[in-house]
């Protein structure tokens, strides 16, 4: 339980008399992310009172088999979007990158808040502190559960073995740490930020070494997309740099059909109202790839006949606060580059990555 606040007012949104229900993994990870999030909505909304409930995902109990391997799109999100369909939670937080780039009929991303470093970062055994992943022995094994990380990795670093590794952060520290399976493990620099182990990090990868995954680094609130009550309270949370590059992403693997089946990454930059996207996609190994990089203007300072009843979604994400042709162009832009990837053949690459992981 979170916050228990009595709630004495009619909050500004029409919430009265009634508990915010909030859905969440149960991993510590998941609960700081949650958290978070709550404690926002705290802030903005004094009179209410949250409630959070964890549960476990099918992501959460299969810790034996590859992700990309299990064949379910969303390993980390069903059962969170049932207990939201049966009216038992009101709202549910994500890792942004965990959420399907089409959402279930019924749901919406009310909130994409401010990202958090969207990087992979490199974790060394303590026998290699001080050490990069350039610098380390050959055919050292570096631990990921990504085929994204692992087939731009192979590439950089061929000398290196790569394993699978599943499990939440804790897990995967502590086979680091307390076996000598492997050298190093790459994770998300957001997910170790936020569990207050930075100091852990050996080495942040820069774009030019491992692009990162549609959403990474950000935090999403899913609702039900006629709670306009629920919606209206959680829309406070949208950063608009963050859902305008989030949209590109999201557009761009929607129209590649990508998912966590095979290795599609991104990486994009909001300056000056430009909006910048690269985007790529491997073979398994990494040998094969096709990598380009648009850009398109996100300055709309004035719109006309967008008003608070427009509830347009873009790519799944609902953010009336936001310039709606801000984020059509986003949109636009993702889907732009990834037709450029497929008119240079990234549907042949894919399809024979995706065969090659199944088999």
């Amino acid at each position: 339980m979170a916050n228990v606040v009595l709630l004495h007012n009619q909050d500004k949104n029409g919430l009265k008399n009634s508990t915010i229900r909030v859905g969440t993994r149960k991993s510590q990870l998941a609960r700081i992310q949650t958290d978070s999030v709550v404690q926002r909505l705290q802030e903005h909304h004094p009179h209410l009172c949250f409630e959070i409930v964890a549960m476990s995902t099918t992501g959460d109990k299969i810790l034996d088999t590859a992700l990309s391997k299990i064949g379910e799109k969303s390993l980390f999100t069903k059962e969170l979007e049932n207990a939201l369909e049966r009216n038992e939670v009101d709202l549910v937080v994500h890792s942004l990158k965990d959420l399907p780039t089409s959402l279930a009929p019924g749901f919406t991303i009310g909130a994409v808040c401010k990202r958090e470093n969207p990087h992979d970062a490199v974790v060394f055994h303590p026998r290699h502190a001080g050490k990069t992943l350039s610098s380390l022995p050959e055919k050292s094994v570096i631990g990921t559960s990504s085929l994204r990380r692992a087939a731009q990795l192979k590439r950089l670093f061929p000398q290196l073995e790569f394993r699978d590794i599943r499990g939440n952060l804790n897990t995967r520290l502590k086979k680091l740490d307390e076996k000598e399976d492997f050298s190093a493990i790459v994770l998300a620099a957001a997910g170790l930020k936020r569990m207050g182990w930075e100091s852990r990090i050996g080495q942040i990868l820069s774009p030019t070494d491992c692009l990162y995954a549609v959403g990474q680094g950000a935090l999403a609130v899913e609702v039900r997309a006629r709670d306009q009550k629920i919606l209206d309270m959680v829309s406070v949370l949208h950063d608009e740099e963050t859902v305008l590059r989030c949209i590109a992403e999201r557009a761009f693997m929607k129209r590649l059909e990508g998912g966590c089946s095979v290795p599609v990454a991104v990486s994009t930059l909001l300056k000056d109202f430009q909006l910048y996207m690269t985007g790529a996609v491997y073979s398994l190994d990494g040998s094969d790839s096709l990598r380009e990089t648009m850009q398109t203007s996100v300055h709309f300072p004035e719109e006309n006949g967008d008003g608070p009843s427009d509830n347009i979604q873009h790519v799944g994400i609902t953010a009336r606060n936001i310039p709606h042709l801000a984020q059509a162009a986003a949109e636009k832009l993702g889907i732009q580059l990834a037709e450029l990837l497929l008119s240079q053949g990234a549907r042949h690459i894919l399809t024979v990555a995706r065969q090659l992981n199944e088999a």
